[in-house]
């Protein structure tokens, strides 16, 4: 297998820019190369620099190359469509501008990917986990979603060469089992491709290996991360933030966890799955003084199963 062990600014607590606890940019870089990564995300919106000429020195100092940005923010609401628009020229002609990546035998689209998650709804934030209780998009608000991550899609593809990927994601109206369904049918592959992630999978009900093997013809990228199985139990019997379930540490280092990392092998071996995967766990960033150990432990026990 040709696979690339990358990581995301998550796993030092990067989610929300406005958050004032963030470590600084550079130390992300230093310690996701120190920790043997030779790939990262870009994190949310405006995190790393979007100024190539500020950013591609310092990932060149650090041997790292960037694998995905991500436009993380509300999918469903007309009136943000145009700030959608403006992050995914922005992220994708700066993906353009930093050094390609190289393509694989058998992978399909060459990174850097644009990752594209919903995000930013309350009633949905607070029943992450919950499939029966979580309220979902009438036809109306789904169908204008689904118009909103076409139009994205075909701006990263046709303008900038650029390969979308949906992510289904904890605590957004992309979530649960009949939702991904729904997405699958609803947005050809020819228009987008799906990035699924087996943190979120086992944290929305489902089964991370049965569902990549369902999903194995749609799947451009892939995110792992493992759920410490007494903080999963815990923060579902309250009513929670799903940020914050993971500043209570659900998220944790991989094979550490209740996911099956060895049958994922095995798994994506079978698939003939060539390119990147990224480890990602997210956190508290008051916190962040783990994120060193924590993403080189992830990274030595995926070396040690095979990848």
């Amino acid at each position: 297998m040709a696979i690339h062990i990358c990581t995301a600014p998550c796993c030092w607590g990067v989610d929300d820019v406005a958050n004032p606890f963030l470590p600084p940019w550079q130390h992300v870089l230093a310690e996701a190369a120190e920790a043997g990564y030779r790939g990262i995300e870009l994190g949310p919106y405006g995190y790393l620099p979007l100024d190539a000429g500020v950013l591609d020195p310092a990932l060149s100092d650090n041997a790292l190359q960037v694998v995905a940005g991500t436009i993380f923010d509300d999918l469903v609401s007309p009136a943000n469509l145009a700030e959608l628009l403006r992050q995914t020229h922005a992220i994708c002609g700066l993906l353009t501008q930093l050094p390609p990546m190289e393509q694989q035998a058998g992978q399909r689209f060459a990174g850097p990917y644009l990752v594209i998650i919903d995000w930013g709804h309350e009633e949905r934030d607070y029943a992450a986990g919950h499939s029966d209780r979580a309220p979902r998009l009438d036809d109306a608000r789904w169908n204008a979603m689904m118009a909103h991550i076409r139009a994205i899609a075909d701006i990263a593809w046709h303008a900038y060469g650029i390969r979308a990927v949906i992510h289904p994601h904890a605590g957004g109206y992309i979530e649960f089992a009949d939702e991904l369904a729904r997405l699958v049918d609803d947005i050809p592959y020819e228009v987008a491709g799906l990035c699924l992630d087996t943190g979120h999978l086992y944290y929305a009900g489902m089964d991370p290996v049965a569902s990549l093997r369902t999903y194995a013809h749609r799947l451009d990228y892939l995110h792992f991360k493992d759920i410490d199985p007494v903080v999963f139990d815990q923060v579902l019997n309250e009513r929670i933030r799903f940020f914050a379930a993971c500043g209570r540490g659900v998220m944790c280092p991989i094979g550490r966890g209740v996911i099956d990392y060895p049958a994922l092998h095995r798994l994506v071996h079978e698939l003939g799955y060539q390119g990147c995967i990224t480890v990602e766990q997210e956190r508290d960033p008051r916190n962040a003084g783990a994120s060193l150990d924590d993403v080189a432990a992830s990274r030595a026990y995926l070396a040690r199963i095979g990848f």
